[in-house]
């Protein structure tokens, strides 16, 4: 059998271990986020447990593990190790699909369809960058690349031909939406983001467009970033060393840093003024502490997320022409998968007869006309079907033997002794 194949490979031993918004809050999943060093970290532990292919989903609404492994526990194993949270909670809440179930849930977590926000596009540049860190290190096999390609393939496709994601839903708006219904008079509002990764970017784009406060400024850890997309945008900014005096002065403060621990804490609303705070990050990046001051109003990304609208009603209409798409792309996916299986399984069968060919050719020291040392071999190889069919129940010897015969194009009469099984007197050659 292939190497492939020794190491467990198959499509039963693929697994989806991992948790999402339908099952643990924020603060939950905020202890399972796994940023690039617990990544780094994570790959580094499966490498030493001889676990050669998987990647890791990790964002906002989920942190997922896909790979091969004997069980699922070794995978989830691996994410516990190098989280907050620890391996016996994970195993305690985490949902797990094994084989065709968990390359459907993959499709589905592509497309958006498994996103707090249905039809969230943002979602499959999170898978691209996530395959991208594992294959860099060297674990990304050719089952995992190929899925993650289809899973690309179909969330574009739906993209393109369904209204799955119309219209502008993501995070970033829905905080902006939140603000246009809860806040009054938002043009002489003093608006703070920090962060300006891919969401601060996005919703500070959408607050500039949608809310036209009175200021926004903007704070950044790196300071070259904050200063390039401010002057792009015309918008304030301010070095990271000034977050405090910036967070006095603000009226409303959107959060969306991928810090590992809260950029945001109770010493910075002392001062009693009323604020508004919404966190978009996770793990969460204010601290818990800063919701119990009657002052400070604040929001995370679950809170958002029960934001809904028209436009989601539209992409709702879509699913079912989605799961369509899916299906296709699925099908010729675990076809190619068969396929290659196929292939392994007849290369591993001439490996053995080239071996036995082999071994026949030196041990043979008398001279051998070729159709003698053609039957010689032919015989050698029906010793060994012979002799692992006697090995097998009288129901399994059936049923291999009515496998050669169709893939091999046998035509025979199956002697009645097949039935209940072999007789002592049978001799060794057939």
């Amino acid at each position: 059998m292939s190497q492939e194949t020794q190491n467990g490979k198959i499509l039963e031993h693929f697994f989806c271990c991992g948790i999402n918004h339908t099952i643990s809050d924020t603060s939950t999943r905020s202890l399972y986020a796994i940023h690039h060093d617990q990544y780094e970290q994570l790959l580094h532990l499966a490498r030493k447990k001889h676990l050669s292919e998987l990647f890791v989903l990790s964002t906002c609404n989920r942190t997922e593990i896909y790979g091969f492994a004997p069980e699922a526990a070794s995978l989830m194993a691996l994410v516990g190790e190098v989280s907050r949270g620890g391996k016996e909670l994970f195993a305690q809440i985490a949902y797990t699909y094994a084989g065709k179930d968990a390359v459907h849930h993959l499709f589905r977590v592509g497309a958006g369809l498994d996103s707090q926000i249905l039809g969230d596009y943002e979602i499959i540049g999170q898978v691209k960058a996530a395959a991208r860190f594992a294959k860099e290190r060297g674990f990304l096999g050719s089952f995992t690349e190929r899925l993650v390609n289809a899973v690309i393939q179909a969330s574009k496709q739906i993209k393109n031909e369904t209204s799955l994601s119309s219209g502008t839903v993501s995070v970033s708006f829905a905080a902006v939406q939140w603000l246009l219904q809860s806040v009054d008079d938002l043009t002489h509002k003093h608006i703070l983001l920090v962060g300006a990764g891919k969401i601060g970017r996005s919703t500070c784009k959408n607050v500039i467009e949608y809310l036209n406060p009175a200021q926004v400024t903007l704070v950044n850890r790196t300071y070259d970033t904050a200063e390039a997309f401010a002057r792009e945008h015309q918008i304030h900014f301010a070095p990271y060393h000034q977050l405090a005096s910036q967070i006095r002065q603000a009226d409303i403060i959107l959060v969306a840093t991928n810090a590992s621990s809260p950029t945001l804490l109770p010493s910075h609303f002392a001062d009693g003024q009323p604020k508004i705070v919404i966190d978009l990050s996770i793990p969460e990046n204010v601290h818990p502490d800063v919701r119990r001051f009657a002052h400070v109003k604040t929001v995370n990304v679950d809170e958002l997320s029960r934001y809904k609208d028209e436009t989601i009603q539209r992409r709702q209409q879509a699913v079912p022409e989605a799961l369509a798409i899916i299906e296709k792309h699925q099908n010729d996916f675990l076809c190619w998968y068969r396929m290659r299986r196929y292939t392994e399984v007849l290369r591993a069968l001439k490996h053995k007869l080239e071996q036995i060919h082999h071994q026949e050719i030196q041990q043979i020291k008398e001279n051998l006309s070729y159709d003698q040392l053609s039957t010689r071999i032919i015989q050698k190889i029906i010793d060994q079907i012979a002799c692992n069919l006697r090995k097998k129940s009288p129901q399994q010897a059936e049923i291999y033997l009515q496998s050669l015969q169709e893939l091999l194009d046998l035509s025979f009469y199956p002697a009645e002794n097949f039935i209940t099984g072999f007789p002592s007197s049978a001799p060794d050659q057939l």
